[in-house]
């Protein structure tokens, strides 16, 4: 019986060869492997995916501008506060969305090509976060000072 001297891990794997096949099986796995570790959990995304992100994040912007925006001049008017209560009065959220876009609070008017980008539904739920806003405030008296956005103004 021939005794082979002991090999240690590091001589055995110095001294493995191993074949093409071997070694490309070896590279796809690797390469397959990164792809899903990559977008599963690595946050990786497509051009497509990434430019829809971007769209929506933009066009939520657009109407949380336009929400303040419209706070803003439903609070200035004039009648604010016989608005604000109509608009209290309201039970359906819809409603109070409507309403306000009936008033035309919630619409900036912009040039033709940022008017391209936003559409109706942009102020449609630019309206909803506007009256949503709008249902949480007090109503001012008349002739005192109301609040609008850490500002003190006077309605007439």
């Amino acid at each position: 019986m021939q005794q082979h001297p002991k090999q240690s891990l590091s001589q055995r794997f110095q001294d493995y060869q191993a074949s093409k096949t071997v070694l490309f099986w070896s590279s796809a796995g690797c390469v397959v492997l990164a792809t899903i570790v990559g977008f599963s959990w690595g946050g990786w995304t497509t051009g497509g995916t990434a430019r829809e992100m971007a769209e929506d994040s933009a066009a939520q912007a657009r109407q949380e501008l336009a929400a303040v925006v419209c706070v803003d001049r439903f609070m200035a008017a004039p009648d604010a506060d016989v608005q604000l209560a109509g608009l209290q009065e309201m039970t359906s959220s819809y409603q109070r969305g409507k309403f306000v876009q009936d008033g035309g609070w919630a619409i900036i008017p912009a040039g033709s090509a940022e008017r391209k980008a936003g559409s109706s539904s942009d102020d449609r739920k630019a309206a909803g976060l506007c009256a949503e806003e709008l249902a949480e405030r007090e109503i001012p008296a008349s002739g005192k000072a109301a609040q609008i956005n850490d500002e003190a103004v006077v309605v007439q």
